[in-house]
C-alpha cells in the first residue's frame, strides 16, 4: 500500500471515529432526556394524587380505593406501567421529593425507588450524592445500603463531615475519602465459626474480586497479589496490590486474620517505602497500606504508628453484615450526643 494510501485510510478512520462518537453522544442524550422526562412525569403523577387527597373529598367518595381505581384506569388508557404498586410509588415520590429541583439527577427511577425506602434524610442525601457521583447501578446502590455504608464511613471518621457528600459530591482527594472501618465481606460466604486462614481469605477475595472492589469503593483497580519485594536476600510478598486513579496511587493490603500486632505495621511501612522508591512513576503520590485485620487495638495501633510519615490505615473486616439497628444507635450517639437512641417504631 502507498503513503498516499495509507494516510487517505487513516483520514477516513478520523472521520469515521468522529462521526461514531457523534451518534454515541446524541444517542446518550436522548436516553437521558427519556429518563429526566419519565421521572418528571412520575413527579407530577404522585403530585396531583397529594393535592387531590388533600381535598378532603377522597375518603368520601372513593375511600381507601383511590389508588386501585387509579390504576385500573390508567392501565386501559395507557397500557402497562400503572400498576397499584408504581401508582404508589409515584405518590411516595412527591411525598419524599416534594420540590421538583430536589430530585437527584443522573439517577434512574430504580434508584430513585431505593432511595425513597430511607426514611431519614440525612442517610438519603449520603447515597445520592455517592450514586450519583460514582455511577452506581441499582444493585450496587442496594449493595451499598444493605451493608450501612453510611454508618460506617461516619462511625469510621468519628467526625460530621463523613456525612458528605450530600447535593454537592466532593471529588475524592486524600485517602480518609477512600478508606473504611470495618470493611463488610459477607460476599465471601465463609461460614459463622469457621476459623480461617490468612491464605484462604485471600482466595476467597480473589474468587470475589468484583465484589470485594465493590466494597473497597470507587477508583480501585487490581494490580496483584502476593507481589514479590525483594531486598538483597530477603524476599517479602504483599498479600494485594491495587492502583486508585483518583489518588494515583499505589494502595497495599495485608491481610490478617489474627489481631494487628505492631510488627505487622513496620512491615507495610517497610512495604511503602520499597514502593515509593522502586515501583512509584513519575506522576505517582504516596502509596497508602491498608491492614485488614480480624480485629486490632486502638492505643497499640497509635503508638505504633508514632513518628512514621507512610499512610498507613489499619482496618478490620467483618464477614458478615452489620446489625443496622446497633450501627444506626452508634451513629446517632456519635452525631446527636445529647440525644439517647431512636425510639423503636
Amino acid at each position: 500500500m502507498t503513503r498516499s494510501r495509507r494516510t487517505q485510510r487513516s483520514h477516513y478512520t478520523l472521520l469515521l471515529n468522529n462521526i461514531s462518537r457523534s451518534i454515541e453522544s446524541a444517542r446518550q442524550r436522548a436516553l437521558h432526556a427519556i429518563n429526566t422526562e419519565l421521572i418528571r412525569t412520575n413527579w407530577e403523577i404522585g403530585k396531583h394524587i397529594i393535592e387531590f387527597e388533600q381535598q378532603g373529598r377522597v375518603r368520601a367518595e372513593y375511600g381507601s380505593d383511590l389508588l386501585s381505581r387509579l390504576s385500573r384506569d390508567l392501565k386501559l388508557r395507557f397500557g402497562k406501567g400503572f400498576s397499584r404498586r408504581n401508582v404508589l410509588d409515584m405518590r411516595r415520590f412527591y411525598l419524599v421529593y416534594p420540590i421538583w429541583q430536589a430530585v437527584p439527577a443522573k439517577l434512574s427511577w430504580t434508584h430513585l425507588i431505593v432511595l425513597m425506602s430511607i426514611d431519614e434524610d440525612a442517610r438519603r442525601a449520603f447515597y445520592e450524592g455517592h450514586a450519583v457521583h460514582e455511577h452506581w447501578t441499582t444493585r450496587e446502590l442496594q449493595r451499598y445500603i444493605a451493608s450501612s455504608l453510611f454508618e460506617r464511613r461516619t462511625l469510621s471518621q468519628h467526625r460530621k463531615t463523613a456525612i458528605a457528600p450530600r447535593r454537592k459530591h466532593t471529588v475524592v482527594s486524600r485517602p480518609d475519602d477512600i478508606v473504611k472501618d470495618p470493611y463488610i465481606l459477607d460476599f465471601l460466604n465463609i461460614s459463622r465459626g469457621h476459623r480461617t486462614t490468612e491464605r484462604h481469605l485471600e482466595q476467597r477475595i480473589i474468587d470475589n474480586l468484583q465484589m470485594f472492589l465493590l466494597e473497597l469503593g470507587k477508583g480501585f483497580s487490581f494490580v496483584g497479589r502476593q507481589v514479590k519485594i525483594s531486598l538483597r536476600n530477603k524476599h517479602f510478598h504483599i498479600d494485594l496490590v491495587f492502583y486508585n486513579r483518583y489518588l494515583r496511587c499505589f494502595v497495599l493490603i495485608d491481610l490478617k486474620t489474627r489481631p494487628v500486632s505492631h510488627s505487622d505495621i513496620g512491615q507495610m511501612n517497610l512495604y511503602l517505602n520499597y514502593f515509593r522508591s522502586e515501583e512509584n512513576g513519575p506522576d505517582d503520590r504516596e502509596p497508602i497500606g491498608i491492614i485488614l485485620s480480624a480485629d486490632k487495638d486502638e492505643v497499640l495501633v497509635e503508638y505504633a504508628m508514632g513518628g512514621i510519615s507512610n499512610r498507613i490505615f489499619v482496618s478490620r473486616y467483618r464477614l458478615y453484615l452489620p446489625e443496622k439497628e446497633l450501627l444506626q444507635n452508634k451513629v446517632q450517639a456519635l452525631l446527636h450526643p445529647s440525644k439517647g437512641p431512636p425510639a423503636k417504631r
